[in-house]
């Protein structure tokens, strides 16, 4: 059953409200900081970057680490249905009350000091505020967007993770590859453990030309230092092996949809090995390592519901947070083998207006019915609009509100049939709320 709204969740909102476009952030991140008695001073972990892959990468981290026994502090970004979950302890989001807590301290440092800094800044100051005051082991930070201008960046956590590198946020990072994998290694600091995951080679040159500048740097590099090699379990079940210059682990499950998961699992795996190598934890024993990640959740990710109930209709429900054209081709092979159970499929997608819409659903057949909404932020791609664009497509369908799309893709499908829901986070949330499933 969905949570209700609460009274700390509409606080928490009004108070990002007022920050959500400033051109300001991390640039005042670090007086920020001082001005609350420095939370992230004493904040160790990894933080992960990268195009796509690193929430499910951070998620896998958390509760693998959580599984040994530490308190882990993370802020994933962003979020799907309330503010709450961009604060948590041990992957669990914080009560309204302790979220609300958080944020006003930061925002009463923001009006007495005059400090101009935008909403992201404001979200990664108010989880350091928690973390401080709930006393966490370590922190897994996610870099929203980029890295060197990310506010995360002003956390020293030690072990940093670039998941990978696409075109996406051209209008902030830059417009080539070798722009975009600049920017994101800009988390890295002298004396870092670095953990690179599968890139093309312009956006690989430029991560390295970045990393040689830096002095005592450790890099560990997926299918070079790092390799993840799937095989099969007595009872038939897909199980990895990930090794590392540390240790090799066997017999990991990875309960996240899709084989682009392998990878992510995998260099989480590298960021916790990384972390035992400086010290900063204890070995995880295979134990509890094995439990945790098989214990991963991380909604709307390949998220399946089936069956699915709304109204009338019985079918299957597919979200998925697939937000660029890269995106969008690695998840195109799960929703097709997903398709076939189905006698028709629909799609529902909706993004913001920066994102390049003519190329983000060219992996996915042209003949399915698309049916394009808004997705209730204030930068939202107007759908009408989308619908000029996406002239490969052979049936478009436009409809203003979320609850509306999804109806008429269930007529679109009938009963039985696949409903797949695409697009930005702020829509996969919404379609979530609609099926009533609770914040995760």
């Amino acid at each position: 059953m969905a949570q209700l709204v609460t009274e700390e969740d509409l606080a928490c909102q009004e108070i990002i409200g007022r920050y959500q476009f400033n051109g300001a952030g991390a640039g005042a991140m670090p007086r920020l900081l001082q001005a609350l008695g420095d939370p992230g001073r004493h904040l160790r972990g990894m933080t992960v970057t990268g195009t796509n892959g690193k929430g499910s990468t951070c998620a896998f981290a958390v509760s693998a680490l959580a599984a040994a026994g530490l308190r882990i502090g993370s802020m994933p970004s962003p979020h799907l249905q309330r503010v709450t979950e961009r604060i948590r302890v041990n992957g669990t989001p914080v009560s309204p009350a302790a979220c609300h807590r958080a944020f006003q301290r930061v925002d009463e440092a923001l009006r007495s000091t005059g400090l101009v800094v935008n909403a992201g800044a404001v979200h990664a100051a108010a989880a350091a505020v928690h973390f401080a005051l709930s006393g966490v082991d370590l922190a897994v930070l996610e870099a929203n967007i980029g890295g060197r201008r990310t506010a995360v960046n002003c956390f020293d956590t030690g072990v940093k993770v670039i998941t990978g590198v696409g075109l996406d946020h051209q209008h902030l990072l830059g417009n080539t590859l070798g722009e975009i994998a600049r920017n994101k290694a800009g988390i890295v600091r002298d004396g870092d453990h670095v953990v690179l995951g599968e890139m093309p080679e312009e956006a690989a040159q430029a991560v390295e030309d970045v990393l040689s500048h830096h002095t005592g740097v450790t890099v560990w590099r997926l299918h070079q230092e790092v390799h993840c090699r799937p095989g099969t379990a007595s009872d038939g079940r897909t199980v990895l092996e990930v090794a590392t210059p540390h240790a090799v682990h066997r017999d990991l499950t990875c309960p996240l949809r899709g084989e682009h998961q392998h990878h992510n699992l995998a260099l989480a795996v590298a960021g916790i090995d990384a972390l035992t190598e400086r010290g900063s934890i204890r070995a995880v024993p295979e134990e509890a390592l094995s439990r945790g990640l098989a214990a991963t959740r991380w909604p709307g990710r390949l998220e399946l519901l089936a069956p699915a109930h709304l109204d009338s209709w019985t079918g299957r429900l597919l979200l998925d947070v697939a937000d660029n054209h890269q995106g969008a081709a690695t998840v195109a092979s799960e929703i097709l083998r997903e398709s076939r159970a189905a006698e028709r499929t629909a799609l529902v997608f909706g993004t913001l207006q920066y994102k390049n819409v003519a190329t983000m659903l060219e992996p996915l057949p042209s003949d399915w019915p698309v049916v394009l909404t808004r997705v209730g932020h204030p930068n939202e791609a107007d759908p009408t609009e989308m619908r000029t664009v996406l002239t490969s497509r052979r049936e478009l369908h436009v409809r203003q509100e979320t609850a509306d799309a999804v109806r008429h893709a269930t007529e679109l499908v009938g009963p039985g049939g696949l409903v797949t829901v695409l697009g930005a986070p702020f829509l996969i949330g919404r379609v979530r709320e609609l099926f009533r499933l609770p914040p995760g």
